[in-house]
């Protein structure tokens, strides 16, 4: 079931929506219909299903599966073996995933017409924004966008992130003209291999169209920040370029130059003069509205593990709008935020029926147990989950849930990996809040920390080391486990407000920190610290100004996406660690015990 939208026909794709919301369960009926019609007869789901195409046949003897179940499949299409292992139309490419929360990139597979599927989602987001901001066809957006080099597979298949899929693809080149697809930056700059070539060009396009710039923005908020951190380190070079009206001899990238020449045709002493006014004053508080005033919203995903970048974007923003306007993955494109201006904390998605085949298993969210993890009167954890998962229109309202997804690329009950919490309907279809990714843990005994019950803790402990008048930009940890008992580390990257260098920290401010963040961990852990003595003081090591992006670096050479990257919230690699541990600046423990009291079930 392919639809199509005209992303001009604001009134037109608004009814779209409403009908894909009100007809849900119609939708996701025939899209399960239509994905076993035509896969029924391949080698993954023939051996369950033997040729059927009934829904109750589907749920009861298709297992879910997570990703190493499915991997041999996949790797034996990248090795050369048919499409029809796993999907009826052919396997064009396969997707790698971020590589950064479970360890090596995974592959997906993907075909020509998935592509279309996406991009149908892309020109549903023009409409809705269109409600909520007005003025957006006076102007461009300077959209900060990336390609990474694809890695050829034994068949010929082409692996590579799913954003340069669609940023290489003709529906991306040949995208229709709209108020969404007029970027400063030329597309010969996104598609430079050269990410730092990239990055320059691009940055240097916005600053020439300054005045015509009405939204900024990147994929993730990471991404965005990394761009006004690399501005920070080059705007002189920047603005001379622009005041004599030559690019810098290191831009080697043919269609780089080309573009740029087109933009740059001339000297501009007066515009750079502008920019250097900006850029050189003491505090970059609110430098995107001040080098780019016409700007409305800052267009990045703040959601989830992004949500920590907040704080730091609207110090840089000066307050605009920050607007996380989809959901998406690898995996799939799932969905879209109706209301893109609402508050951070309150972005919920609404996933669109006519996407994939979406399940839901119940999450329990006491952190003491979890719905994945119990075996229920002697029935396995496999026969109990399938008999739990639920449809889409089938959530509750305040319940969470891991999501689960069958496409029509071949991933059949695939477990995402993502926690949502359901936070209301439009019409018959649910709105996501996502809350964490499944595997993000740090644990030392038998602690469970996942990602958001970090970022919590964390941002308890930044209230803290406000009277220090800095930011804390950045942060990762892992489970040192090298000393009896382990603990956590956290490795924080601090900036003063202002251009001022970070002075040497307070000790007591800092330990007060180590015990913040515990005292904001959960009842298990601080059960772990002060009862059971199973786990160490709790650290944090601060590393000096440009650490993460060299942790970035690392994660890009082996395999990471620039687009697509985000910095990992529990650090593995030992060569990540040695990159973070050479540039540590001081050591803080925590130096009292956290509160902890036994449970108390109701009742009793």
């Amino acid at each position: 079931m392919l639809l199509s939208c005209d992303p001009n026909d604001d009134e037109g794709t608004k009814m779209l929506i409403e009908d894909l919301t009100k007809n849900a369960n119609q939708v996701q009926q025939q899209i399960l219909k239509e994905i076993l019609r035509r896969n029924a007869d391949t080698e993954y789901l023939r051996g369950f299903l033997e040729g059927s195409s009934e829904k109750e046949l589907f749920k009861k003897k298709v297992p879910i599966v997570n990703y190493e179940e499915i991997k041999p499949y996949i790797e034996r299409i990248a090795n050369g073996e048919s499409s029809q292992i796993i999907s009826a139309e052919p396997i064009s490419e396969l997707l790698t995933s971020s590589g950064t929360s479970g360890g090596q990139p995974k592959l997906m597979p993907s075909t020509v017409e998935d592509l279309d599927r996406k991009t149908f989602l892309y020109n549903l987001l023009v409409p809705v924004v269109n409600q909520y901001v007005d003025g957006l066809g006076q102007g461009k957006g300077m959209y900060l966008l990336f390609v990474k080099p694809e890695i050829s597979t034994p068949s010929g298949l082409m692996a590579r992130p799913v954003l340069t899929s669609y940023y290489k693809s003709s529906n991306f080149r040949n995208r229709p003209f709209n108020k969404f697809t007029v970027y400063t930056s030329p597309d010969e700059t996104i598609l430079c291999p050269d990410s730092k070539q990239s990055m320059y060009c691009q940055l240097l396009c916005g600053l020439i169209q300054r005045h015509e710039v009405l939204r900024v923005g990147a994929v993730f908020a990471s991404a965005f920040l990394r761009a006004i951190k690399f501005l920070e380190d080059n705007w002189q070079e920047l603005c001379s370029n622009i005041k004599t009206g030559h690019v810098s001899d290191w831009i080697t990238d043919p269609g780089c130059r080309i573009a740029l020449m087109k933009i740059l045709d001339q000297p501009n002493s007066k515009l750079a003069e502008s920019i250097e006014s900006e850029c050189s004053q003491r505090s970059w508080e609110g430098i995107i509205k001040r080098l780019w005033p016409r700007t409305k919203y800052v267009d990045v995903i703040v959601t989830g593990s992004m949500a920590q970048y907040i704080p730091t974007l609207d110090f840089y923003s000066g307050g605009l709008p920050l607007v996380s306007t989809m959901y998406a993955s690898s995996e799939c494109y799932f969905g879209i935020n109706l209301k893109p201006l609402s508050k951070p904390s309150d972005v919920s998605y609404t996933l669109l029926p006519n996407m994939a085949y979406f399940e839901f298993l119940p999450v329990e969210r006491n952190n003491e147990k979890s719905a994945h993890n119990l075996l229920c009167n002697g029935v396995s954890e496999q026969q109990r989950i399938q008999e739990e998962a639920v449809d889409l229109v089938n959530v509750k309202l305040g319940r969470y849930y891991e999501l689960l997804v069958t496409t029509f690329t071949g991933l059949y009950r695939y477990r995402v990996g993502d926690i949502l919490m359901v936070t209301g309907f439009h019409n018959n279809a649910p709105q996501f809040r996502f809350i964490h990714r499944l595997n993000v843990v740090l644990s030392i005994d038998t602690d469970k920390t996942n990602e958001e019950d970090l970022l919590k803790a964390v941002t308890q402990a930044k209230l803290v080391i406000e009277p220090l008048n800095c930011l804390l930009t950045e942060y990762t940890s892992y489970a040192d486990t090298s000393s009896i008992p382990g603990h956590y580390v956290l490795f924080w990257e601090l900036k003063m407000r202002g251009n001022s260098k970070l002075s040497e920290l307070d000790s007591g401010v800092m330990e007060d920190c180590c015990s913040t963040v515990e005292e904001a961990l959960d009842s298990v852990y601080r059960r772990c610290r002060s009862k059971d003595k199973s786990i160490g003081p709790l650290e944090i090591r601060v590393v000096k100004q440009g650490t993460f992006d060299a942790l970035m670096d690392f994660c890009v050479c082996n395999g990471s996406s620039v687009n697509q990257y985000k910095t990992p919230r529990c650090i593995k690699s030992k060569e990540a660690l040695e990159i973070l541990n050479s540039r540590v600046v001081g050591s803080f423990f925590s130096r009292k015990l956290p509160l902890w009291q036994p449970y108390k079930l109701e009742g009793c």
